[in-house]
């Protein structure tokens, strides 16, 4: 795309500085990695200030991204996943404190008895991906994965430093959630925040509404390869696949297949941020204390970072990838997409795009909004 598309949606005069960052993002874009098709949001205490898309949903640019576009944002999806673990927290189903095995006796095999909720949800449990390795289309068998899971030792000590789990947090957060809700993630999802174009596990009758991604020019950097990065993220199986198939898009996996909007996803994060949904309180404060606090932090053994975890977000401390406060949680998704909280400003945000990038997080497109949109504050 050599000319910037139009630019559609809402932004106040105050934020027109992110209205010339998303334009630029199309032509000149850091790195080069120039969007074909984009959507940023924002709600501030939980109501929509900026919501602005432009760009083409198919690589023929025929197909106008529009305001019911979806995206796949991947990981990003995983805010969500862990907002979802909080509700069980504030409702007394779960305390991030108590041992996964209280809830879920089968996950307490081969020391996995003592791994808490806490330690789980901040990628502690040392389950990144298969000791033994899987097949791609083994993914989609729900019981296999989740048997495998809790016959597997840890990879590290359980509670002694990070190591990213890109898919397999999906199922065990997934699993534990329907165990003490009753409902599977993607349920939970539709039936307590009716109205939000947000999809875990997206029917076939949606299918044709989903934008075309552009997969990035090279594999991202990992450094220094070992087992728990192989089994992580290169062996033949350490990932589902083919990401366009129906079953793919169709099956529930929180962690990785969330389909959706940047506004609802705005939308979503705001409880994270003030604790409500549309003047509905869903988190109170001490549930958020406890599941935005950071709760490990070091050098990652997946992810080439020095980075900490909350329970589910990435912690913005140290690496000012979602605004300048420290305070703010959030996570990326493969590719670019971000989605963020930030309480001190009670703000919430959501960037998704179609051209993907190597970036594992700090997405510059995505930093480049941030910027100017904290500009303005």
């Amino acid at each position: 795309m050599t000319t910037p598309p139009d630019i559609h949606g809402l932004c106040p005069p105050r934020f027109a500085a992110v209205k010339d960052a998303f334009a630029a993002n199309f032509t000149g874009a850091p790195e080069g990695l120039n969007e074909r098709a984009a959507r940023f949001s924002v709600c501030i205490d939980g109501e929509p200030v900026i919501d602005l898309w432009g760009g083409w949903a198919d690589a023929a640019q025929t197909v106008p991204y529009g305001p019911d576009t979806l995206t796949p944002v991947f990981s990003a999806g995983k805010a969500v996943m862990a907002l979802l673990i909080a509700t069980c927290v504030e409702r007394g189903l779960l305390d991030y404190e108590r041992p996964v095995a209280r809830y879920w006796p089968d996950f307490g095999q081969a020391g996995k008895e003592a791994i808490t909720v806490g330690e789980l949800m901040s990628h502690q449990a040392g389950l990144p991906g298969f000791a033994e390795g899987i097949e791609p289309g083994d993914w989609f068998d729900r019981d296999l994965v989740l048997t495998k899971l809790c016959a597997q030792a840890p990879m590290w000590e359980p509670g002694t430093g990070s190591g990213y789990h890109p898919i397999t947090i999906g199922y065990l957060a997934g699993e534990l959630f329907r165990l003490v809700d009753g409902r599977t993630m993607g349920t939970a999802l539709r039936e307590d925040f009716p109205g939000l174009d947000l999809w875990i596990g997206l029917p076939e009758s949606e299918h044709g509404r989903v934008a075309q991604m552009r997969k990035p020019s090279a594999p991202p950097s990992l450094g220094a390869l070992d087992p728990i990065k192989r089994s992580a993220f290169f062996d033949r199986g350490s990932s589902p696949g083919p990401r366009e198939a129906v079953e793919w898009r169709t099956a529930e996996i929180p962690s990785a297949n969330l389909h959706g909007t940047a506004k609802d996803l705005a939308r979503i994060m705001a409880v994270v941020a003030t604790g409500s949904f549309e003047g509905r309180k869903v988190l109170s404060a001490a549930t958020l204390d406890a599941a935005r606090r950071e709760r490990v932090h070091g050098q990652d053994r997946v992810l080439p970072f020095v980075m900490g975890w909350a329970a589910g977000w990435t912690a913005n401390r140290g690496l000012e990838i979602f605004g300048p406060n420290p305070a703010a949680v959030g996570h990326y998704g493969w590719g670019g997409s971000c989605v963020f909280a930030d309480p001190e400003v009670k703000l919430s945000a959501a960037y998704v795009m179609t051209r993907q990038s190597p970036h594992l997080i700090g997405d510059p497109r995505a930093v480049r909004l941030q910027q100017a949109l904290y500009s303005a504050f």
